[in-house]
C-alpha cells in the first residue's frame, strides 16, 4: 500500500522560502487548510481562515506533520443547556 505524501500549497511553500531568505517575521493569511506543516514554518505566525475569520497561529516543531486546519477551529462550542428551576424542583 503507497503512503500518502505532504501537500503543501505553492504559493505558501513560495512565501515561507522567500521569508526565510530575508529573515522576515510576518503574518500570512492563508485560506488552505489542506495544506501540511513543514519544517521551514517552524518559527512562522500563520492566520488560518476557519471560515469565517483567520486565527493567527505560531507554528511549533510539535505540528510538523499535521495539517493547518486542525490549529483553526470551525466550530463554536457555546455549553450545555442549563437546567431550568421547573426541571430541577421535579425530580
Amino acid at each position: 500500500m503507497s503512503k500518502k505524501r505532504m501537500y503543501v500549497d505553492p504559493k505558501l511553500l513560495d512565501k515561507i522560502r522567500k521569508m526565510n531568505e530575508k529573515g522576515e517575521k510576518r503574518v500570512i493569511k492563508v485560506w488552505c487548510r489542506r495544506s501540511a506543516i513543514t519544517e521551514e514554518m517552524v518559527g512562522h505566525t500563520i492566520a488560518i481562515h476557519n471560515g469565517k475569520t483567520h486565527i493567527p497561529v505560531y507554528i511549533t516543531k510539535d505540528m510538523v506533520g499535521h495539517r493547518l486546519g486542525e490549529f483553526a477551529l470551525t466550530r463554536t462550542f457555546h455549553g450545555h443547556k442549563v437546567p431550568t428551576a421547573r426541571i430541577i424542583t421535579k425530580t
